[in-house]
């Protein structure tokens, strides 16, 4: 598989081929490892370097400089947080969301097969959301696109924000299965709900509605919904 060649190879020779460091193939397995399975999620630089310790040690310094190298070398890209106005900047997470820049990548580092995601669909969620989101990067480039997400202490959240040079932006979830829509467009409801009450208190520095809402699915058929929410197939990004 040719994902498996290249991570193969970015462990023994590219980690330390980038620059004149010397780097270990069993750290950077590691930290790759610990990386895909908290994929699409909030972890903490401190959660992921305990999973190294587990195995070997590390240092924070020599934390950050892997992590470094591999966003220098394009294998792992992050999302950072939108933190809009309409909570207090407390209550809204600021933690970067942990990413890889291809799903591929992610499967090649817990060292599976396609079918054991048969019998882990929640993982199986977070390497859809990894797929989106590389979609959205790839489609929305020439528009000047980039992305973040949304997670406050309330559990009000929306997966992915895609905001566009012109200011323009879109709330988007990621849901896997049919049976997950209505929860996903619930969330978007809620925070556009959320910022047309914070505008009708402001007064100066008012915030732009979402020109859309959207959930992206791995299912069939794409539809509006009669609440303006917009379900959407991934493989209709490329249509």
């Amino acid at each position: 598989m040719v994902a498996q060649s290249y991570f193969e190879g970015l462990c023994r020779e590219d980690i330390s081929n980038v620059d004149t460091a010397r780097r270990d193939e069993t750290a950077t397995r590691l930290l790759l490892r610990s990386y895909a399975r908290n994929i699409s999620t909030l972890a903490s630089n401190k959660s992921i370097l305990h999973d190294i310790k587990a195995n070997i040690k590390m240092g924070d310094t020599t934390y950050y400089d892997y992590v470094k190298t591999l966003k220098k070398l394009f294998v792992i890209q992050d999302v950072e947080a939108w933190c809009p106005a309409i909570r207090s900047k407390s209550a809204i997470q600021s933690t970067d969301k942990r990413e890889f820049v291809d799903p591929s990548l992610v499967v090649a580092a817990l060292g599976v097969d396609p079918e054991y995601f048969n019998l882990d669909l929640k993982t199986f969620g977070f390497i859809f959301e990894t797929l989106c989101i590389r979609d959205l990067k790839i489609y929305s480039h020439a528009l000047g696109g980039r992305v973040s997400y949304y997670h406050d202490r309330y559990g009000l959240e929306a997966d992915c924000v895609l905001h566009l040079r012109d200011g323009k932006y879109a709330l988007i979830e990621f849901k896997l299965g049919s049976s997950d829509i209505d929860d996903g467009a619930g969330h978007l409801l809620e925070i556009e709900a959320l910022i047309k009450k914070y505008n009708s208190t402001e007064k100066q520095a008012v915030l732009r509605l979402p020109d859309l809402k959207i959930v992206i699915t791995g299912t069939q058929y794409g539809y509006r919904r009669p609440d303006g929410v917009y379900v959407i197939p991934i493989g209709c990004l490329r249509d």
